[in-house]
């Protein structure tokens, strides 16, 4: 990557001219993630950067982007992030993932103050599924657990369950424990990545039942799952996830984007109908989702902006 197409990656993601659309911006921090994965320490000093900006819904992308080039670098933008009470939960929510994915050890003191102190459950719930993926990573279960293979490249809260946890069990028994509250949270995103992982169309159902879970980040994740699966048997459920005013914003959000990669026809006027939602994070998500359904109906081989390649 060339400096100009750096600096050119860094204009676009903090509307250095203040006309980027936030689709575009959107892309940019796909490449730029992508550059920091690989090891360009400049890429995560301009994602820090674009902290800077007024957008929840872009700022906790930032964090999400951090978390995913697994890159010490990263981590105190994030620990700088979860400790900033003023900032949106959302984004201080996927900082304290963010430092999970990570799996920085040194995090471990900050993480377990939050998970104590932290008046939202939302980020208490995040801290305590980041300590324990961290423990996990650290683990000897890291290294004996056999894992399936799996198609989805993320750095998720939590490992699916190990195969021969699961050898032989039918759907419906990881759908009882999905929903089941007796049942550690890591313990229970554990089986939602394994639901995931296995794709098939029970296992899609089993997961849509996770959206009558008390927990808003359970919720969210759940959403989150289905686009990445991108499986047209989940648009009904995230259907009425986006449609529910009386549902958290963050799980909303979650539930457009998975509209926008899923991109099957009946979802354009849904994402569309939402361009003017009272929440902001809901407008700017159904903006974002748009272009991902562009994207996805295009033959554009990446989601990124079109400097990356220059």
């Amino acid at each position: 990557m060339a400096d100009a197409s750096l600096a050119s990656l860094r204009a676009i993601l903090i509307n250095e001219d203040g006309n980027t659309p936030l689709a575009h911006r959107f892309r940019a921090l796909f490449s730029l993630k992508c550059l920091g994965k690989d090891g360009d320490d400049r890429a995560i000093d301009i994602i820090d950067e674009a902290f800077g900006d007024d957008s929840a819904l872009l700022k906790h992308e930032l964090a999400y982007c951090l978390g995913q080039t697994k890159r010490m670098h990263a981590v105190p933008a994030l620990q700088r992030v979860l400790k900033n009470t003023d900032e949106d939960p959302m984004v201080r929510h996927e900082a304290a993932e963010a430092l999970g994915a990570i799996g920085d050890v040194d995090s471990l003191p900050l993480l377990k103050e939050y998970l104590a102190n932290d008046p939202l459950e939302v980020i208490r719930q995040t801290c305590e599924l980041a300590i324990e993926r961290i423990r996990w990573e650290h683990s000897e279960r890291a290294v004996k657990e056999k894992l399936g293979e799996s198609q989805f490249s993320s750095i998720d809260p939590a490992p699916p369950l190990p195969l021969e946890q699961d050898a032989g069990v039918e759907v419906a028994r990881l759908r009882a424990a999905l929903t089941d509250q007796a049942i550690p949270l890591f313990e229970r995103y554990r089986v939602m990545f394994r639901l995931r992982d296995l794709g098939t169309p029970d296992a899609v159902d089993a997961l849509a039942s996770g959206f009558a879970d008390p927990s808003a980040l359970f919720r969210h994740e759940i959403a989150y799952v289905f686009g990445q699966l991108c499986d047209p048997l989940s648009v009904a459920a995230l259907v009425r996830v986006l449609q529910n005013s009386d549902e958290e914003g963050m799980v909303r959000h979650e539930a457009a984007e998975a509209l926008g990669s899923i991109a099957t026809d009946e979802v354009l006027p849904v994402l569309r109908a939402f361009l003017e939602d009272k929440e902001r994070v809901v407008r700017e998500s159904a903006v974002v989702a748009l272009d991902m359904y562009e994207y996805e109906r295009s033959e554009e081989m990446e989601y990124v902006a079109g400097v990356a390649s220059a």
